[in-house]
């Protein structure tokens, strides 16, 4: 017998299997009209995923936008002695009531504290942030006093503790500043810096791939044939990762070979703790991606009720001898669907695998200032703008296209407008729930 149709004829074989199998997959959301609810597969994906990161320490300016390990707690308090507020004069506050004319002693700066004693109707200059002098528990303004010399006199007289900066009033010793779970700000940062901290325990950084596949896609730089296309979606991809304490490794556009497809899942599996792929999980005679993950992995579910984004797959690859899995985020080919899945999909989950504690996203209830076309049947995340004037936001529209395959239209946009799975079309005036890309917006 011919070897090429013997070869043939096997591999018919198992991929009627692996459609067999497909069929009977656990999932509910492989055929029509069994699509798995956006609620249940953001809960089944929170379920699996863990953040199985070591901690290490990192150099405080190294620290920015990485993920605390540990919670800080301050080992001193912040600040620890008491210190002006004010330029102007320290007084003990029990020696005002005798007098309003006092002889200043010295001086108290910043860094360089007075440490003489007081004698009676005695004041010190005092600068802002420089130490209480002994004795003192208040400070003048230097606008309500008049000096001539050495001589002071009150114009106003101060109270006990006005103008002072009790020792421990930023930051009480003992107190959890910082949760662990909380990527650090800029500010955080400082108040690290505050607390003299010059190293900092954090997650190591999960190692996560990325690839598109398909025979249609050009490297940029390269000249498009016929029916050919740049590889957008790989660097919208990339570029979102860099702002995230992931590593990233970039396995490049992969053709429709399920043999060279292989070989990356089987190298991106034993690199990395997450793969996100674009293309080749929907029904095409050249979509091998979800073929593949039933071989060399478990597919936890196919299919959503989202629009855009239906065939997005998520599930885990094996690794040998590793117990730590290597979760696998499949998003649709066409721009937008990728967006909108890797968004609300794929970016929380590997929010968690950094360690990072979830955060809830922002939620406006604005009114639609035109009307929106829905069937009921998926959760639709339609491209929209908010409009607000100098007065305050005015409400939400809906942009003129909503394909799945431009992505201009989230270019144009300013915001999501998600419509609920049940929901049909949407009349001007009626209450939409907004999320804004950004919380700065253009004014009419």
């Amino acid at each position: 017998m011919d070897k090429s149709l013997d070869s043939a004829r096997n591999f018919k074989i198992q991929w009627l299997a692996v459609n067999q199998l497909l069929k009977v997959l656990p999932m509910n959301s492989c055929d029509q009209p069994g699509l798995l609810p956006l609620e249940a597969a953001l809960q089944r994906i929170n379920a699996v995923v863990n953040c199985a990161q070591n901690c290490e320490y990192v150099p405080l300016l190294n620290a920015r936008g990485r993920v605390l390990a540990e919670d800080i707690i301050a080992s001193r308090p912040i600040p620890d002695f008491d210190n002006s507020a004010m330029d102007g004069y320290a007084f003990a506050s029990s020696s005002i009531s005798s007098t309003d004319a006092f002889r200043v002693a010295g001086i108290a700066l910043a860094g360089q504290p007075y440490l003489g004693a007081l004698s009676e109707n005695e004041c010190i200059r005092i600068m802002t942030g420089a130490k209480m002098p002994s004795g003192c528990d208040c400070v003048a303004m230097q606008e309500n006093t008049l000096r001539d010399g050495d001589e002071l006199t009150l114009l106003k007289a101060p109270v006990k503790g006005e103008n002072v900066r009790l020792a421990g009033h930023d930051l009480p010793q003992g107190s959890r500043i910082l949760l662990r779970g909380r990527r650090l700000s800029p500010v955080d940062i400082g108040m690290l810096a505050s607390l003299g901290e010059l190293q900092v325990p954090v997650y190591t950084k999960p190692r996560v791939g990325v690839f598109s596949t398909g025979d249609e896609l050009t490297p940029l730089g390269q000249p498009l044939e016929a029916g050919r296309i740049y590889d957008s979606n790989r660097y919208l991809l990339l570029s979102a990762l860099a702002e995230y304490p992931i590593e990233v490794i970039d396995f490049g556009s992969i053709p429709d070979d399920r043999q060279k497809l292989e070989q990356v899942f089987l190298e991106a599996a034993s690199q990395c703790h997450a793969v996100i792929s674009s293309g080749g999980v929907s029904v095409g005679d050249a979509d091998y991606t979800r073929e593949l993950l039933v071989t060399l992995g478990q597919v936890d579910f196919y299919k959503l009720a989202i629009k855009p984004g239906k065939p997005f797959a998520f599930g885990t690859l094996h690794t040998a001898g590793d117990s730590t899995p290597c979760y696998f985020f499949g998003l649709p080919g066409n721009p937008v669907s990728a967006a909108v899945t890797f968004e609300q999909l794929a970016l929380p989950a590997l929010e968690k695998l950094t360690g990072a504690n979830p955060q809830a996203k922002l939620v406006l209830k604005l009114r639609a200032c035109s009307s929106f076309k829905k069937r009921p049947g998926r959760t639709d995340f339609q491209r929209g703008r908010i409009l607000a004037n100098q007065n305050g936001i005015i409400g939400v529209e809906s942009i003129n296209s909503q394909s799945s395959g431009a992505l201009s239209t989230i270019v144009v946009a300013n915001a999501y407008i998600r419509l609920e799975q049940d929901r049909g079309n949407v009349e001007e005036g009626e209450y939409v729930d907004v999320l804004p890309f950004d919380t700065s917006l253009p004014l009419l």
